[in-house]
């Protein structure tokens, strides 16, 4: 389907890959569509992609979900998910959380560029990535609870990851808006630039991210990754793992 029908557009250049959520007459209201299409953008994605960078179109980064097609009653929305078995209602949503999982994926590193509002699946898109560049501007929020709903876009367990459980939960259960320092201060910001200079800080980021040699980026993104459910011995053996690996690629005698 045509990014004109989905609401988001990939574009490789390179090692660089761009996803736009391009529905900026609605802030970059998020649908089913658009997180089935993102889905499908990680099986699209060519071999030598090292950086996915993912922006909004216009002044939002994105107002979360779109609540004309959520509470429709066609395919999507509320009333459709509510009148579906459990099993199935759960599988749906699956689907949708496969649109945010695949930014996680270890042989790229995901860069949020985000202006104006992350709000709701907004937040929880910028979440999915490992780093986030800010507008000073910004405005961020987990306004699921609002509705009477969760965060289920695989953005609880990365919120925590980054702020902490009272901190999330605070953010959480509040719905509450943050401005980007803020988000600064607590740990979910990795740059705040102004609003002129985002796409200068994403092209500098990104030329740091692609600087060095990617097999070493991926392990070092892999060991980082997974330290937190490592015990201190675990992750010690990762790191002798993983540079051992690294010692036999670099001298020839890798497979």
């Amino acid at each position: 389907m045509t990014a004109e029908a989905t609401g988001v557009r990939l574009q490789c250049d390179g090692p660089v890959a761009t996803v736009t959520l391009c529905r900026p007459d609605v802030l970059n209201a998020q649908t089913p569509a658009m997180w089935r299409a993102m889905s499908d953008f990680s099986r699209d994605l060519p071999g030598d992609v090292r950086v996915v960078v993912v922006r909004g179109e216009g002044r939002a980064f994105s107002a979360g979900l779109d609540l004309s097609v959520a509470g429709a009653s066609g395919p999507g929305s509320f009333a459709e998910l509510a009148s579906l078995p459990e099993q199935e209602c759960a599988d749906r949503i699956a689907e949708y959380q496969g649109g945010f999982t695949w930014l996680h994926r270890p042989d790229v590193i995901s860069v949020a560029a985000v202006q104006g509002h992350a709000i709701g699946a907004g937040l929880q898109l910028a979440l999915a990535c490992d780093l986030r560049v800010l507008t000073e501007d910004a405005k961020l929020s987990m306004a699921e609870v609002t509705l009477g709903l969760v965060p289920d876009l695989a953005g609880t367990g990365r919120l925590v990851d980054l702020v902490g459980y009272a901190r999330a939960l605070e953010i959480c259960v509040t719905g509450r808006r943050m401005d980007a320092a803020e988000a600064d201060r607590i740990g979910l910001a990795t740059l705040v630039v102004p609003n002129a200079e985002l796409d200068a800080a994403v092209r500098d980021l990104t030329a740091g991210l692609l600087a060095n040699d990617r097999n070493a980026v991926v392990e070092i993104k892999a060991l980082l990754a997974g330290a937190s459910g490592r015990s201190a011995r675990e992750q010690q053996r990762a790191e002798r793992e993983a540079q051992t690996r690294r010692l036999r690629d670099l001298t020839g005698r890798g497979e």
